[in-house]
């Protein structure tokens, strides 16, 4: 039977896999194949997490491209990579010190990608919620803020309502690197981080864990050992 018939099952579970760093566009690929798996019912829902060598991808919004600042000359000299991408959203930083979630979940008994994207959103604020942080959401806008200070980026793409891409939480990435770009098209704030924001960094690893444990809870998932690959 083709995988592009089969109705992908609901999964009560949650597998955890850290893939340490990659480059992003390795990753994609990677991603892609545990869709692909997803459609087929051949893994649970899983959630990737990873850090990305310093690449800047440009989304799928109109006029993304022209929110890149610096020249191609000033984006070698920093070894930052330019990638376009079929996800949501406009131009974003991804590097080291930055967090990426990719969730590979099954959207088939509540196909709602707005809701997903508002759980999402949960999803973060309870993480930082565990350190003190009174994040938040601005309206009109995607992402999660501290005031006018923008600490994650949300970017959402689907397949036969499976979900990839997903979000990018600022731990202590070098934050020069935003300056390149016009991060996510918005004039009217600045991105900031964990470092930025608290007296003490919690190790990279407690807020992976915290991330883990508040996405099956606000996603109803059972969660499952950690994984690496």
């Amino acid at each position: 039977m083709s995988t592009h018939t089969i109705a992908t099952q609901p999964s009560t579970s949650l597998a955890v896999d850290d893939w340490g760093q990659t480059d992003y566009a390795e990753a994609m690929e990677r991603q892609l194949q545990s869709v692909d798996a997803r459609r087929s019912n051949l893994i649970p829902d899983q959630l990737i997490l990873t850090e990305h060598h310093p690449v800047y991808t440009i989304g799928l919004r109109q006029g993304a491209a022209q929110h890149l600042v610096w020249t191609a000359e000033r984006l070698q000299k920093a070894g930052i990579q330019v990638v376009h991408t079929n996800r949501g959203g406009d131009i974003t930083y991804h590097g080291p010190g930055q967090l990426v979630a990719y969730p590979i979940v099954s959207l088939h008994d509540r196909r709602d990608l707005h809701h997903y994207l508002r759980d999402l959103e949960e999803v973060v604020i309870r993480t930082l919620a565990n350190w003190g942080l009174n994040c938040g959401r601005r309206e009109g806008k995607t992402g999660i803020w501290l005031e006018d200070r923008k600490i994650c980026a949300i970017g959402v793409a689907v397949k036969s309502w499976v979900t990839y891409h997903g979000l990018a939480l600022n731990i202590d990435p070098d934050l020069n690197h935003f300056t390149g770009i016009i991060p996510c098209g918005i004039t009217d704030g600045r991105v900031t981080s964990l470092r930025a924001e608290l007296a003490t960094l919690p190790p990279m690893i407690a807020i992976k864990s915290c991330l883990a444990v508040e996405f099956a809870a606000v996603f109803g998932k059972t969660l499952l050992d950690y994984g690496s690959t």
